[in-house]
């Protein structure tokens, strides 16, 4: 399968599986503040196996094409997207998993990494979707402090919409990977009359310039560094 034909395919996955939400007359506010008419639920997906099923070798083929398995020494699941996701990678691809706190737990161990990491261990980063790629340098720095190699970030969808998303990885020395971007998703949604002319007009205005329909929309401009979040 090729990068178009699946992106395509998360595409209809995510919209035939209702994990596309839509609402502009009561935007979803992010927790930066950031006002926006649709919302992307891929902890949604793993209720549906065929789907999952489907999506997870998708992801195996993109992480071999852009990483290679062979290159990696384990998979890592971000707090708590990212976790299901990265057991079934691992399963997949018969590798070590371990998951990574947003922050130490505060008792026993204090530990913000669970699972058995070595030093210097290459780890791929694995959470269900990307906005402004804020988010995942929380659990990037804390692999690199129990001295892990992170190199490369997966998720199922990315919204390709924030140059910032893959800027402030390429920052950390991470290469963003992801099945499918909400362009990918606009199409899908329009050939499958999945919204009205209305919701595909004020989706694309949001795509266009989040910023600006955010902020006319009620939102609040983004914090610093962390963008959306995610």
């Amino acid at each position: 399968m090729s990068p178009a034909e699946i992106a395509r395919t998360t595409a209809r996955i995510l919209i035939e599986t209702k994990s596309v939400l839509f609402n502009p007359s009561k935007p979803y506010i992010f927790t930066s503040g950031w006002a926006s008419p649709t919302y992307i639920d891929c902890r949604k997906l793993i209720s549906f196996p065929h789907a999952r099923k489907t999506l997870m070798d998708m992801a195996v083929t993109t992480i071999e094409r852009g990483v290679g398995f062979d290159q990696l020494d384990a998979v890592a699941g971000g707090e708590t997207a990212g976790i299901p996701f990265a057991a079934f990678l691992a399963a997949l691809a018969k590798k070590p998993m371990i998951y990574v706190r947003k922050q130490p737990k505060g008792f026993g161990r204090m530990a913000q990494i669970e699972g058995d990491l070595k030093p210097n261990k290459r780890v791929l980063l694995v959470e269900d979707l990307a906005t402004d790629g804020g988010s995942k340098l929380v659990f990037i720095d804390a692999l690199k402090k129990a001295e892990a190699k992170v190199t490369d970030c997966f998720v199922i969808f990315h919204y390709g919409i924030f140059p910032q998303s893959v800027e402030t990885l390429a920052v950390a020395g991470v290469k963003l990977h992801a099945l499918a971007t909400w362009w990918d998703a606009l199409e899908a949604a329009a050939k499958g009359r999945y919204f009205d002319e209305k919701g595909l007009a004020e989706t694309r205005a949001f795509l266009e310039a989040p910023e600006q329909w955010s902020a006319n929309h009620g939102g609040r401009p983004p914090a610093p560094r962390s963008g959306l979040g995610r």
